[in-house]
């Protein structure tokens, strides 16, 4: 079950286990992330770094740079011609309607040969697909309701056919992972050991996956410490850490000290450090094509709506 076993599997090349980072591109400027993924790619970690295709006409949810900046366009092909995965953040920082989501979509495809293979939601976009309490089901959708004040009950809209956000069909036919639950547990396939799953309640997604919690340069070093790295290691798993690499990672010239003592220690331990669509292929192609059933559905959910119930109440 999810909640207390995780599939063994045998990771390439001897590797231990595996680990690899969905950055979601909030706040990401010239100035505060190129330091970061330096480091990253000279310690062999080869991760994945979502962008915004296209500029925005309106106010950001949350500042940073978009493709159409060229000089950080640049700076993004050098990082996917060295081995990192560019994935997708939505169409640009703020809500997007179809016809955006298709101007980014194409922009995505122009800029970097193919569509995007992994992709996050982006904070409040309203074009969130299968966001908010769609995110969950049955009872597990009534408690969330219930405890965020039905905020969030009907605001994101990119699932619904017919709406002015919709863009379902396109994630469907031109994504194939999107991230859902994010989990505190350092080892991300032992929180959710059915990814990547295929949800059939949610057919406009192929296939989706969860992350380790690492929001923050807090969360993230916590999630990283010496005694949780021991763990995913003796467990042969994998972690998808969920992070902000412009978040405080590189400020004032430096790199935070404690993420480039942790990160360095973890490039040591003998891992398998590969993108996160080439993790979730591997998986794919060791043990199949996975559905989810009602009960694990569930049983997910729970487990999620526990962890943000106590991260709100810390």
């Amino acid at each position: 079950m999810p909640s207390n076993s995780a599939p063994q599997i045998t990771w390439p090349d001897t590797k231990k286990f595996a680990f690899t980072i969905f950055d979601d591109t909030d706040y990401a400027t010239l100035t505060n992330v190129p330091e970061v993924y330096a480091f990253l790619g000279d310690l062999g970690f080869r991760t994945t770094k979502s962008v915004w295709p296209i500029r925005g006409a309106g106010t950001p949810i949350c500042g940073g740079d978009t493709c159409e900046n060229r000089v950080y366009l640049q700076w993004v092909l050098q990082l996917k011609s060295a081995g990192f995965e560019i994935g997708y953040h939505l169409a640009t920082y703020h809500t997007s309607l179809r016809a955006d989501t298709i101007k980014g979509l194409d922009r995505f495809r122009e800029l970097f040969g193919q569509d995007p293979s992994a992709m996050a939601n982006h904070s409040a976009c309203r074009e969130n697909l299968y966001w908010g309490s769609a995110r969950l089901t049955g009872l597990n959708r009534t408690a969330y309701n219930v405890l965020t004040g039905f905020r969030y009950s009907k605001k994101f809209r990119g699932h619904i056919e017919g709406d002015e956000l919709f863009w379902g069909d396109l994630c469907r036919d031109r994504i194939r992972y999107v991230r859902n639950f994010v989990y505190p547990e350092i080892n991300t396939l032992k929180a959710c050991p059915i990814m990547p799953y295929h949800d059939p309640n949610r057919p406009y997604v192929k296939e989706w996956f969860a992350s380790s919690e690492g929001p923050t340069l807090e969360s993230f070093l916590t999630c990283l410490s010496e005694s949780n790295q021991d763990r995913l290691e003796s467990e042969g798993g994998a972690c998808i850490m969920y992070t902000h690499l412009a978040s405080g990672f590189y400020v004032d010239g430096k790199l935070n000290a404690r993420f480039r003592e942790l990160m360095t220690r973890l490039s040591r331990k003998g891992g398998w450090f590969v993108p996160v669509s080439t993790l979730l292929d591997y998986i794919v192609q060791e043990r199949g094509a996975h559905t989810i059933t009602a009960a694990e559905r569930s049983q997910l959910e729970r487990r999620w709506l526990r962890h943000k119930l106590f991260r709100g109440r810390s």
